[in-house]
């Protein structure tokens, strides 16, 4: 049978029938999962990866449940933090405040378990797949984005700790979320809060109402509607005290030695450090009419102006003649405090409504729609024209092979201006530049700096359109069936402003149309031709149905025999066209803009069982497996087994063991060229190119060593295999006496065929080791010269290569939780629940037989962005309930530290050799991160049946995060593990109405 054969086919059977919800009853369920008590058949649920209703959550599979009263109790404003706080989130996520970073999928949020990366955790809702953000995490993983859960209408969320491939598909390698709403609501229902931190910045607000009709036990329907509207300010890098406020770092020390002043032209104890160019004011140095050569310092275009608003600064003597091209009086500039961003601006709203009938016998059906309304916004710095440009830039003035330069562009005005388009400018067509102080003597002026009327701007604004619906129900003899379907739509509009676009720069510097000496008098026409706004439309949709029947089929000794048998099939497409592209030319793009996007569609449709079997009272077999078949010539099948004994009832144990399979991402195998950077640091480069580049006194690396980036350039590749995967785990369920228990579980992940780049390390120190040779696969692109060693080896601008299938990634850990109920007196209940993650390890080995790993390290940076994987992620809950008139809860997260070492960035695990250093060499930080605390506290009182009022201290101590000078994703903290810190203690007041 052909593919399109089995799709009408699949398609004839899902006909004119809806889908059905994971039968979201109004259960509590807990933080840390107990043994539950059986509950009443009506009250019976669909647990998250399985296909059968049952009484508990206990499962052979491990399973963290959180009630909405558990989110709100501790405080959190969205169901999108809730997720990012559990403890089995302890790989590279996705944070709100990333967005303001540069992220290559800015504006969202994603979860990451088990170490493992964004592409290995399936988010469903209501048992349902979701569509993908257009944007991928580092222009590689797709994923769901959090923030496009429809919070007020959410009842749980179930977090399967565990391979679930044969349920779900192919990318639950690591787990699978699930987000269970409302299944009925009745009266009204409304919420109003807001909050503002301790430093009176941060400012967030969140209105919501929820109104129902109709009960389904009495009147035979339901339906409710919904809207909610939240909203944070941006907070500002210079909002912080020290050191977050500022570039200058003198005041980091540890033993003796402190951090390097990163203003740009910055001083320490009164010595000059570095020089800088790119300030935002325009200076200049004469260059052979070519500029082949320069021919002298640097100095202020316009001298009138000087330093403007910036800070001036004299070299002194010593200072001067030990750097030859710096002007005598340098113009200092903190662009953190300047420009930085904490937090961006967030908006989000949206609707949902739901109607749930029964209809012919005891079937039930339902329709919902969600609409979400996601939008972030945050400026950058100056917009810069000493920057990152592709080869192939032709300069007017002067010839074609000095302009072809990578990394840091030589910029020149030409001796002439000339009408543009001109291809040869000279005096015979053109006038002589009066830009150009240096033009009478025939020499062009090299310029240097960022446009001072010019702030970069980006915003992201998502908007989510999701159509569900579905029906349920019995038939004959004890026939149970479901059916679901979904439609949902992401539409996701990017701005980016402020960015100069490489060929109107040429353009107004070849015409003099730009005034480079006074930049404020230039008309708003000419500003929004050096930088043309860009607006870009990225989609990603999801179409799918699905249904199953289950049927109990035969008596055991411990119970019946439960079967079950389903299909789905579904479509998917992404369309991320890059906004930055270079095939058109090498001038025809921006300067500094990330350069990526991937497109794609595929059918998939699948076939899987579940056999459920109490062989005796103790225990109980589960077997599953699902076979998925991929439009684009993939197929798989993939099986799961799950045991669970309970020899007594304070004790069960439990086991599962499953293989997994997971297909290239639209963007691993159709993304357009691709660039992260990666900071070079001194103490990474080999001594003989450091001694190629030695400062005038021969002590050390020059300022062209200084810590620059690399650009790491990948592409995708049609021909990649599918990754697979084994994943096992046990555990233990004990509850010695009623309301207290705690549970065990060990988790094993084997991938292999993992899907990564070609080895750029081995390329960059090969490139060091060699002069210049490339390696494996991967070509070294070298920077501009060293005007103060024109012999000397170049060092790195861009390394490309493409993704390959190769590794092999294993990860390990221990969950553990608690939870105890202990009545105090007759109205005073003391609940205290808790779940902790230990990662063993988080190991990639490579086909020559070396492994790397990462486990209490700042690595892996391909997998974790920069943000580390800490070994032990944990939380704690306590709630006293006075009665139903008063409750107090606190709350305290802690992330254990790491060491500053990533061993894909070289060294070894454990060595430091991403600790920051200063302009010495000297390391300023202790090799180890510190471990990081937080307590928050809510407080909630019932006024009446009618009105609760509710409060929350977050961050009680005003913690601060620990500093890590390495971690790209935030300035001098780690986003994913210090997010609550940096805003600092803050506070929220609100109210909640029910009629």
């Amino acid at each position: 049978m052909t593919f399109l054969q089995r799709r009408l086919l699949a398609s004839t059977i899902l006909l004119g029938v809806v889908p059905l919800p994971a039968y979201a009853q109004s259960v509590v369920a807990v933080a840390a999962p107990a043994p539950a008590a059986a509950a009443p058949e009506d009250e019976m649920i669909t647990v998250t990866g399985s296909l059968f209703r049952r009484t508990d959550t206990e499962t052979p599979s491990p399973v963290t449940v959180l009630s909405i009263d558990d989110i709100e109790k501790r405080g959190l404003q969205t169901v999108q933090a809730a997720i990012q706080s559990i403890s089995s989130n302890n790989g590279p996520a996705l944070t709100n405040s990333f967005t303001a970073n540069g992220a290559f999928a800015a504006g969202a949020s994603s979860i990451s378990l088990r170490g493992l990366t964004t592409n290995s955790t399936l988010v469903l809702f209501d048992g349902l797949r979701a569509s993908y953000y257009p944007l991928a995490d580092d222009g590689t993983r797709n994923f769901v984005d959090l923030n496009t859960i429809p919070d007020e209408i959410v009842e749980r969320v179930e977090v399967l700790k565990d391979g679930a491939s044969s349920t779900y598909g192919a990318d639950a390698v690591a787990g699978v979320v699930n987000i269970i709403t409302k299944h009925q609501v009745v009266g009204l229902h409304a919420t109003a809060e807001a909050g503002i931190s301790g430093r009176g910045d941060a400012a967030n607000h969140r209105v919501s109402a929820t109104y129902g009709v109709g009960d389904l036990a009495d009147k035979g329907f339901n339906f409710y509607v919904s809207g909610h509207y939240v909203d944070s300010a941006t907070l500002y890098q210079r909002d912080r005290g020290y050191p977050y406020n500022t570039a200058d770092q003198t005041g980091i020390c540890y033993k003796g030695a402190c951090g390097p002043n990163n203003i740009l032209n910055g001083a320490k104890d009164g010595n000059f450090t570095t020089f800088s160019t790119a300030p935002t004011v325009f200076i200049v140095r004469p260059a052979t009419a070519d500029n082949s050569k320069a021919l002298g310092r640097y100095q202020f275009l316009n001298p009138a102006v000087g330093c403007g608003s910036l800070t001036p600064y004299t070299l002194n003597d010593a200072d001067y003649a030990g750097s030859p091209t710096a002007p005598r009086t340098v113009c200092q500039q903190d662009l953190v405090r300047d420009y930085s961003v904490i937090e961006p601006q967030l908006r989000r709203f949206g609707a949902s409504a739901k109607l749930t009938a029964r209809v012919f016998g005891d079937a039930e059906a339902y329709t919902e729609f969600n609409y979400e309304n996601s939008y972030t916004a945050y400026t950058g710095g100056a917009g810069i024209i000493r920057a990152l440009a592709p080869a192939g830039i032709n300069f007017p003035g002067y010839s074609t092979n000095q302009a072809t330069i990578y990394g840091n562009t030589i910029l020149a005005l030409p001796v002439y201006n000339c009408p543009r388009g001109t291809v040869t400018c000279n005096a015979a067509n053109g006038t002589l530049n009066p830009q150009n102080p240096f033009a009478s003597l025939g020499e062009v002026a090299r310029i240097a700096g960022r446009l001072p009327n010019v702030t970069q701007f980006n915003s992201t604004r998502s908007q989510v359109f999701r159509l569900a619906a579905g029906l349920h129900g019995s038939f004959g003899d004890q026939w149970n069936y479901t059916v679901d379907g979904v439609a949902m739509v992401t539409r996701l509009d990017t701005v980016a402003k402020g960015y100069v676009f490489t060929q109107h720069l040429l353009d107004v510097i070849g015409d003099g149309s730009y005034n480079f000496v006074n930049p404020l008098s230039n008309s708003q026409a000419t500003i929004d031709y050096l930088t043309p706004a860009q607006y870009l439309r990225d989609t990603s949709h999801l179409y799918q149905g699905q249904a199953s029947l289950t049927k109990e089929l035969f008596e055991l000794p411990g119970g019946r025999v439960q079967a079950a048998i389903g299909g789905a099939i579904r479509y998917e497409s992404l369309n991320d066209p890059s906004g930055n592209p270079d095939s058109n030319g090498a001038t025809q793009r921006y300067f500094v803009l990330n350069a990526f996007g991937a497109s794609g569609s595929r059918y998939v449709e699948s076939g899987y069982f579940e056999l459920n079997a109490p062989v005796l009272k103790i225990l109980e077999v589960n077997g599953s497996g699902r076979y998925d078949h991929y439009s684009s010539g993939q197929s798989n099948f993939s099986p799961k087994v799950g045991v669970k004994f309970t020899p007594f009832r304070q004790l069960a144990l439990r086991g599962t063991f499953s293989r997994g399979f997971r297909i290239p991402s639209f963007a691993e195998s159709g993304a357009l060229p691709t660039t992260g950077y990666v900071t070079q640091s001194i103490g990474n480069l080999p001594q003989n190119l450091i001694n190629q580049h030695l400062n005038a006194q021969g002590t050390g690396p020059n300022t062209y060593l200084s810590a620059y980036s690399i650009g790491e350039t990948t592409v995708g590749n049609p021909k990649l295999a599918p990754e697979k995967s084994r994943n096992f785990s046990v555990g233990a369920i004990v509850e010695p006496v009623r309301n207290i228990s705690f549970t065990a579980d060990y988790y094993n992940i084997v991938k292999t065929n993992v899907i990564t780049t070609v080895s750029f390390t081995d390329a960059i120190n090969n490139y060091y080791a060699t002069s210049g040779l490339n390696f494996k696969g991967v070509t070294i692109i070298p920077d501009e010269i060293d005007n103060d060693h024109p012999n000397g080896l170049r060092r790195i601008a861009f390394a490309q290569g493409s993704y390959i299938n190769a590794n092999r990634i294993e990860t390990s850990g221990i969950d553990v939780g608690a939870r105890v109920k202990v009545d105090i007196t007759p109205n005073i209940r003391l609940t205290t629940s808790g779940e902790a993650t230990y990662i063993f390890k988080l190991n990639t080995s490579f086909p020559d037989g070396h492994v790397e790993h990462y486990a209490g390290t700042l690595g892996n940076f391909n997998l974790t962005a920069g943000t580390g994987t800490p070994r032990w992620k944990a939380n704690i809950q306590s709630t006293v309930d006075f009665g139903d008139k008063f409750s107090l809860t606190g709350t305290a997260y802690y992330t254990s530290g790491y060491n500053y070492s990533a061993e894909d960035q070289g060294g070894k695990a454990g060595d430091c050799s991403l600790v920051p250093t200063n302009e010495n060499g000297d390391a300023y930080q202790p090799c180890d991160v510190k471990s990081f605390v937080v307590v928050d506290m809510h407080a909630a009182v019932a006024v009446s049946k009618q009105f609760t009022l509710y409060a929350d201290l977050l961050n009680v101590a005003d913690r601060k995060p620990p500093i890590d000078a390495t971690t790209y994703g935030a300035y001098l903290y780690n986003p994913v593990v210090g997010d609550a810190g940096i805003i600092g203690r803050s506070f929220r007041v609100g109210v909640k109405v029910n009629f």
